[in-house]
């Protein structure tokens, strides 16, 4: 045989992690074991696989091609043990998610606790990623489920769009912009702003929308959540940017002013992402199934 599953999974981290030690540290391997794997896969291919640098690797074309097939073939790997879960109760499913700011704080934990009472026997791994980074995670097959906010763009994959996110401007009751119906977005850039960290998507999405007009956010403090963010626009700290659902939620036990912004930007469908919803374990479709009809929105 050209390779065996050890070989694919361990050219996947490969390419996932770009360096040939961390990817021998997560396949609990020697390093020396790892070379020698990735030398014998190009031996048998009779051609190079990777290129290696100062700074780690990197995949060669026939390296890249090889990916895409070992990434499919991994999923299906995968949708074949998950298909005959049913006949074994001791075999667990796993599930990984790379999800935007707000699903991950948000909606996700009433959705991940009502799924995975139904589904105990399924593990899943939620990382909070930007937009980008969760395309390139599906298009990589280092995530199985993506949910963005926003315009999202992935050749070959499955985009479900499922609810809307609207973006509000939050206040304390007694600010000088609490009382506007609606406002533009520049007409807050003159007062302070409480913002997200800077790994949310949030901030980078906002972050872009001021560079891009060569304006500045004048940034009292960055927190880590929304309901950091709603007490600190309390507390008359700043004002704060966030989703209208976020917003209404934690107005019900704080003292908030909620104002429409007016750009179109501020309306963003709310997006699942995957590679292939047929390709996907019956157990992670029924995740995606559960999400889509979340409808967070109208829990607000």
């Amino acid at each position: 045989m050209l390779f065996d599953f050890t070989d694919l999974r361990l050219f996947i981290h490969i390419a996932e992690l770009k360096s040939l030690t961390r990817a021998a540290e997560r396949m609990h391997m020697s390093l020396a074991a790892a070379s020698n794997r990735i030398k014998e896969l190009e031996s048998r291919f009779g051609m190079r696989l990777l290129y290696r640098e100062n700074k780690g690797v990197q995949l060669s074309p026939a390296g890249e091609t090889l990916l895409a097939h070992a990434q499919q073939f991994m999923q299906q790997l995968e949708r074949l043990r998950s298909d005959m879960q049913q006949y074994n109760n001791g075999i667990k499913g796993h599930i990984r998610i790379f999800a935007n700011t707000t699903a991950v704080t948000e909606f996700m934990p009433e959705v991940l606790g009502d799924f995975l009472a139904r589904h105990p026997q399924v593990n899943v791994a939620l990382e909070e990623r930007l937009n980008q980074e969760i395309v390139r995670g599906i298009q990589e097959g280092t995530a199985d489920i993506g949910i963005a906010a926003g315009p999202v763009q992935g050749q070959g994959l499955e985009i479900i769009n499922f609810s809307t996110d609207r973006l509000v401007l939050a206040t304390a009751p007694d600010h000088p912009l609490a009382t506007a119906g609606s406002i533009s977005f520049d007409e807050t850039l003159a007062y302070p702003h409480i913002g997200l960290h800077e790994g949310s998507t949030l901030w980078h999405f906002l972050n872009g929308i001021v560079s891009g007009s060569g304006q500045r956010l004048q940034l009292r403090i960055q927190v880590r959540g929304f309901e950091a963010m709603c007490r600190m626009v309390e507390a008359k700290v700043g004002i704060g940017i966030l989703p209208q659902s976020a917003a209404l939620r934690h107005s019900r036990t704080m003292k908030l002013a909620l104002v429409e912004l007016t750009e179109p930007w501020a309306v963003r469908e709310r997006s699942v992402v995957v590679q292939s919803l047929e390709g996907l374990p019956h157990y992670a479709r029924a995740l995606v199934d559960v999400i889509c009809s979340a409808r967070p929105e109208e829990k607000a």
